[in-house]
């Protein structure tokens, strides 16, 4: 624990060195999704592989750098790019990143990633607001608590906040966009689901399904940080011919294609929090 607390407080105090404005609102981008980093102004922008004790992203989309500027009037951190079980890191070093967030003086994180859609009226292309989440990974608390993050035990009745999602609703429906609502399914992956898995995650309540951004969901709410999440719907999951296959290349395009809508949409609500 002393150990992981000193790593937390070196990657902290360089980026402390390196950033600027104090930001409290940070932004984690998933597959594809990352060009919306790049309409951050005055960025410094910082390599994953220059920061002390940062993993590398290896996953496809994800390009692994951290950026601080301007994102609709507010000075925000943005991770272009996140870190996966399935790279073979540990739930520690997942959500390494959301910690030394905390210490940084964030208060609120959007999260965002390409998911694949279970619910049958979603189609590819179309943007989820989360409002609540399924964990089939291993749960990132597990351990000894740092008290100085948060309680052992905390609630994640509201998980994703309610204030948020509110305010998400308006800001698209100023700007006449249709957006869904659903329930995220997070697992490990990497392999994609079968269509047995896709039809029972249904049956249980789950509308989107991916492998990324609950863990990080947790560690920022253990650690009292407004969560606000939006998945890209990359792909239908509720029927399967005889000719479909999931690839993932075909995500990488779906989430290019929604990203700048998604960007509206990040920009107004960093700006109304």
């Amino acid at each position: 624990m002393n150990k992981m607390k000193d790593l937390y407080d070196e990657t902290a105090d360089y980026l402390v060195s390196h950033i600027s404005g104090n930001p409290k609102t940070a932004i984690i981008l998933g597959s594809g999704l990352g060009s919306l980093a790049e309409q951050i102004e005055d960025a410094t922008i910082i390599p994953y592989k220059e920061i002390p004790n940062f993993m590398n992203s290896t996953a496809t989309g994800h390009k692994g750098n951290l950026i601080c500027g301007k994102l609709g009037g507010k000075t925000v951190l943005a991770m272009q790019g996140r870190f996966h079980y399935y790279e073979g890191y540990s739930m520690q070093q997942v959500t390494f990143p959301v910690r030394v967030m905390k210490l940084l003086g964030i208060e609120n994180l959007l999260v965002s990633n390409a998911a694949g859609g279970i619910n049958n009226t979603f189609k590819v292309g179309d943007l989820m607001i989360i409002r609540d989440h399924i964990n089939m990974m291993p749960n990132p608390l597990i351990g000894p608590n740092n008290e100085k993050f948060g309680t052992r035990f905390p609630d994640m009745t509201r998980a994703y906040d309610r204030e948020f999602i509110r305010c998400m609703e308006d800001i698209a429906a100023s700007h006449s966009i249709s957006l869904k609502k659903g329930v995220y399914v997070g697992l490990t992956g990497p392999s994609y689901e079968t269509p047995s898995e896709y039809a029972f995650y249904g049956k249980v309540g789950g509308d989107a399904i991916g492998m990324s951004t609950v863990p990080e969901v947790i560690v920022a709410r253990h650690a009292g940080i407004r969560v606000f999440g939006m998945s890209v719907i990359t792909n239908e999951g509720y029927h399967f011919a005889d000719d479909f296959v999931n690839d993932g290349a075909d995500v990488i395009k779906a989430a290019d294609k929604a990203a700048s809508v998604m960007s509206v949409l990040f920009k107004d609500l960093i700006a109304r929090i």
